[in-house]
């Protein structure tokens, strides 16, 4: 008998048992490491959407609430802090149910509307990042034809675009693998099809291309920037000071966009080509692991902003106020 076809025969068999056991029987019969390993996926997964929601929350109610931040550069974080948003109110619990629960797991439909949601909004959120290293990019490489360039229009093209393209590419996907039967019994939240894997040259290898292209760029600029300010005034310390933040600045930009998402989407890519031989639980780890880019985003696309310092500072104020002890 072929060893792969037996391999495969012993998962499937695994997987019908493995359903049969946690549907069929009582919940006292469930072994305790399955309980213990559930309770601690909901536990992560809870507080991760809680820092998701909350932190782009603030971002959303900032931009909408202040006059002063309706700017082009703004509304693009804005439609990055909704995309994540909705990561972490939609994908990540959806994600954790299915697998937690494997008694959804026969019908195919949840776990299929996932699979669209996680395609759409990921793929939106990384499009965002994408758009918005353009917008820097004119904003300091072509600083004099910056307004023009990036007016409300082109704005508005962009955030259509990074909305309506990973919609089309979810449902798309999607669509390609109804017919397609499941190799067992569980959700998984790697999928391995040909249309999946297409779709990370546009959901992920072209907007990274993109961004480290762009960032390396504006790294260039400012860097001959401070150094012909520093011939001109002859003083070093201040440019170089200013050249140390403009280099850990797109570092963390760059550093954590690629950390976040590049483990995921390389295992993606190699999967087919190592005959399976990447364990599926290591690839699904570097997925949750890519979600968790959904609550740093605010931190580094935000944050790094004197307005929203600003206005952070002006929060935890209002709480020791309202909240004196």
């Amino acid at each position: 008998m072929d060893p792969e076809f037996s391999l495969n025969r012993t998962h499937e068999v695994h997987d019908k048992l493995f359903y049969k056991y946690l549907c069929n029987e009582s919940a006292a019969d469930v072994p305790d490491e399955a309980v213990i390993s559930s309770l601690l996926l909901c536990v992560f997964v809870g507080s991760l959407s809680v820092l998701i929601t909350c932190g782009n929350l603030l971002v959303i109610i900032s931009i909408f609430y202040f006059k002063q931040l309706h700017t082009p550069t703004n509304y693009l974080i804005l439609s990055l802090a909704v995309a994540d948003l909705l990561v972490g109110v939609l994908v990540l619990p959806f994600s954790t149910i299915l697998s937690v629960n494997s008694c959804w797991h026969l019908t195919g439909f949840l776990c299929k509307v996932r699979g669209t949601f996680d395609v759409f909004l990921c793929t939106s959120s990384i499009l965002n990042l994408c758009f918005i290293s353009i917008d820097r990019y004119y904003v300091v490489c072509q600083p004099l034809t910056y307004r023009s360039k990036m007016n409300a229009r082109v704005t508005a093209l962009m955030i259509l675009v990074s909305w309506a393209a990973p919609a089309l590419l979810g449902i798309g996907i999607t669509l390609r693998g109804i017919n397609q039967k499941p190799s067992n019994m569980r959700c998984n939240i790697f999928q391995n099809t040909k249309s999946a894997i297409v779709g990370t040259f546009v959901g992920f290898y072209i907007p990274a291309t993109i961004i480290f292209s762009l960032y390396l760029k504006i790294l260039t600029v400012a860097l001959r920037q401070a150094r012909s300010i520093q011939n001109a005034t002859k003083c070093g310390a201040p440019v170089n000071k200013m050249e140390s933040k403009a280099t850990k600045t797109l570092a963390i930009v760059v550093g954590i966009f690629l950390t976040c998402w590049a483990p995921y989407f390389l295992c993606m890519s190699f999967y087919p080509l190592s005959k399976n031989a990447i364990p599926v639980p290591m690839i699904e780890a570097f997925k949750w692991f890519g979600w968790s880019n959904s609550m740093l985003n605010p931190f580094v696309y935000a944050f790094f902003y004197k307005w929203f310092r600003s206005l952070w500072k002006a929060c935890v104020a209002l709480l020791k106020e309202v909240f004196p002890h």
